[in-house]
């Protein structure tokens, strides 16, 4: 019979972390030409699943209900400014591989395109923790695109893989950074994404398992 993970259950909370550091200007356009490079032509596609979902950093002009498939979503990455701080780190959500993740694909105007691709990459990339890529996305109603989105370095502290229930506890408990709490960007990535009929249900569970007070009811 198998029991919990030793190692996972020996965690504990706030980890010791790195500090980030942060991209300049020059390393920002330098990674966004070099992505920009690889895209093969035509309209311009965003996959979001996190926080891009319910806050758009880009205008758009279309957008679909969407699935990629070889990466999943999880609040894999720890935050220190976000949705935490240094001594209290905060967790936010990336796409780590294998399974598929369920989202919205928005498809970006092409005027004024540089401009609102480098406001994307500033926030999204401020300390490289992400790696851009050209995903296989499959819009709603069968339609295929190419559709940019960031994918997690495994490769750095900041990465925080599956974590423990005592942990995520803790985290939900304390942690909250220059935009709000980790609770609370958690909930309204799961709320909309219900709303739109396509849950993720383990967000939600580990939303009901770990919140001490107030839990949302996703029954």
């Amino acid at each position: 019979m198998y029991g919990p993970d030793p190692v996972l259950q020996n965690l504990s909370y706030p980890p010791l972390l790195d500090q980030p550091v942060q991209l300049t200007r020059a390393e920002l356009l330098a990674s966004l030409e070099t992505t920009m490079a690889r895209h093969r032509g035509g309209a311009v596609w965003l996959f979001a699943y996190g926080s891009l979902i319910w806050r758009p950093e880009c205008p758009t002009v279309e957008t679909r209900r969407a699935r990629i498939h070889g990466y999943h979503r999880g609040l894999y990455l720890w935050s220190q400014i976000h949705r935490g701080t240094p001594e209290t780190p905060g967790l936010v959500l990336g796409l780590d591989r294998g399974g598929s993740c369920a989202g919205f694909a928005y498809r970006l105007p092409e005027q004024q395109l540089e401009e609102h691709l480098f406001a994307l990459w500033q926030r999204e990339m401020p300390d490289a923790a992400y790696q851009p890529k050209w995903l296989n996305c499959q819009l709603e109603r069968g339609a295929k695109v190419q559709a940019l989105g960031f994918v997690l370095k495994r490769n750095i502290s900041c990465y925080a893989g599956a974590l423990p229930d005592h942990v995520l506890r803790q985290v939900f408990d304390s942690a909250s950074g220059r935009y709000g709490s980790t609770r609370d960007y958690v909930e309204k990535t799961a709320r909309t994404l219900r709303a739109h009929a396509m849950p993720d249900r383990k967000l939600e569970e580990a939303l009901v398992r770990c919140c001490r007070q107030g839990a949302l009811d996703f029954s």
